[in-house]
């Protein structure tokens, strides 16, 4: 179980690591859309895009409907949220390092003194 959750991360955030696949996932958050809505913005082939959307969907980030001879794609936002959690895990150990590094820090420094009046 541990090592499929690993390897669903693993894809999750390589579907993320690309500018295009993380913009049509934006644009999916608006609503459904045919795969020549989602290419629209990009200078690519609709097969160029369909790669693209494949591996959104092999990271389980959209889910692609076949009506027709329209493919219409949605947003699955699970792998979204598991990837959203293990990053909040990140933030909040760094959260606490960098506070504990305050911490020393201020301890070790002296303690600012008290301006003395010119001429005494």
């Amino acid at each position: 179980m541990v090592e499929q959750n690993a390897l669903q991360l693993d894809t999750v955030f390589h579907a993320l690591g690309d500018a295009t696949r993380r913009h049509m996932l934006r644009q999916l958050a608006d609503g459904e859309q045919t795969v020549s809505q989602l290419a629209e913005p990009f200078e690519m082939s609709l097969a160029a895009a369909s790669k693209h959307i494949k591996s959104l969907e092999k990271a389980g980030l959209i889910r692609r409907e076949v009506r027709g001879r329209t493919h219409i794609c949605r947003l699955e936002s699970g792998p979204l949220a598991s990837a959203s959690e293990w990053l909040v895990f990140y933030e909040h150990f760094w959260t606490g390092r960098l506070a504990e590094l305050e911490r020393l820090m201020r301890e070790a420094s002296p303690a600012p003194q008290s301006p003395r009046p010119k001429g005494k």
